[in-house]
């Protein structure tokens, strides 16, 4: 019994040396393990943003090539064609820059006899469609060539100041056409602020910054040079109309009212030629019944590369703040 006894004491702290020195292996080896697992996920991460960023430099480049191929070369005799619908506003399909480059590259063709705006927008950017009108002067002055404006649904606005710089205009005797015009809107919220008990607490430096701010109310002052800004835009807009149009143009007070017409009814006031469609045009007008199409759009691949970069450039940002340091 006192051997028994003596043994079992014996064995007692060894027992629990070799528990605890498992137990910090065991500990060790799963912190090796978690580091190690770590650092290839830190790898797959790093070589997955390489790929990603290698494919899009790829897509960019092809884009790149894409658009850097002429659209038509040696072509045949043919109406050019240059889209302007929607909005015209920057960053629209309706910009200038989309429209001026179609423009450019349609009177440059050596087979273009004429180019034609096919028309269907309700307006937009003043400055926009100045910069498309003062464009159709100096293509037209330079390459000789006819242009066209051709309306579909609606040539409104910003849209009729491009159209008034072609040498006709022709529509379709329901088209909506005219509003030549200009409008500054807003909202006002003062009078519901103090309803409320909201207190607009707005610091400028300059006594008129925050003169459109539509929590703060407008003064006379304020209202009479928003007003006069407006109508020199309006007038600017009325002289390229009536230089666009010269003796065609019967005016009346309600003209430059910001009034639209039908088609009909522009024909009759001088602000189009007469009626008309695109193939009638290129039939008829040009003598060149081929339409090619020379609009500027941005294409999917345009698309992918704008979103891709902006999710790659976000993703980045994000992973630079919590992505560990393996070292």
């Amino acid at each position: 019994m006192t051997d028994y006894t003596t043994s079992d004491n014996l064995s007692g702290p060894a027992n629990a040396a070799s528990s605890s020195s498992s137990w910090e292996r065991s500990v060790l080896e799963k912190v090796a393990m978690a580091a190690i697992e770590e650092q290839r996920r830190a790898r797959r991460w790093r070589n997955g943003l390489r790929m990603a960023w290698l494919g899009f430099f790829a897509l960019l480049v092809w884009v790149g090539m894409d658009r850097s191929k002429p659209i038509h070369q040696e072509s045949s005799a043919h109406t050019a064609v240059v889209e302007i619908k929607g909005e015209i506003a920057s960053g629209s399909d309706a910009s200038a820059e989309m429209v001026v480059s179609a423009m450019r590259s349609a009177f440059e063709d050596p087979g273009s006899q004429a180019v034609v705006l096919l028309i269907d927008s309700p307006g937009g950017s003043p400055v926009q469609a100045g910069i498309i009108n003062d464009e159709i002067h100096r293509l037209k002055a330079l390459h000789k060539k006819p242009i066209y404006a051709v309306v579909e649904e609606t040539c409104a606005s910003a849209a009729y100041y491009i159209a008034s710089g072609t040498d006709k205009i022709f529509v379709d005797k329901a088209s909506i056409v005219g509003s030549i015009g200009v409008l500054m809107d807003g909202f006002g919220f003062t009078g519901l602020l103090d309803k409320l008990g909201i207190e607009r607490r707005l610091m400028t430096a300059g006594e008129n910054k925050g003169f459109m701010d539509p929590f703060s109310p407008q003064t006379e002052k304020q209202r009479e040079f928003a007003q006069s800004m407006l109508n020199q835009i309006h007038q600017q807009f009325i002289d390229v109309v009536k230089q666009g149009r010269g003796n065609r143009l019967k005016e009346t007070p309600e003209v430059f009212s910001g009034l639209f017409w039908t088609g009909q009814q522009a024909v009759s006031m001088g602000l189009a030629d007469q009626l008309g469609s695109l193939e009638m045009v290129a039939r008829e007008i040009v003598k060149a019944e081929e339409i090619i199409d020379y609009t500027r759009r941005e294409n999917v691949a345009e698309r992918l590369v704008k979103r891709f970069g902006a999710s790659i450039g976000t993703s980045m940002a994000h992973t630079l703040k919590t992505m560990p340091v393996v070292r």
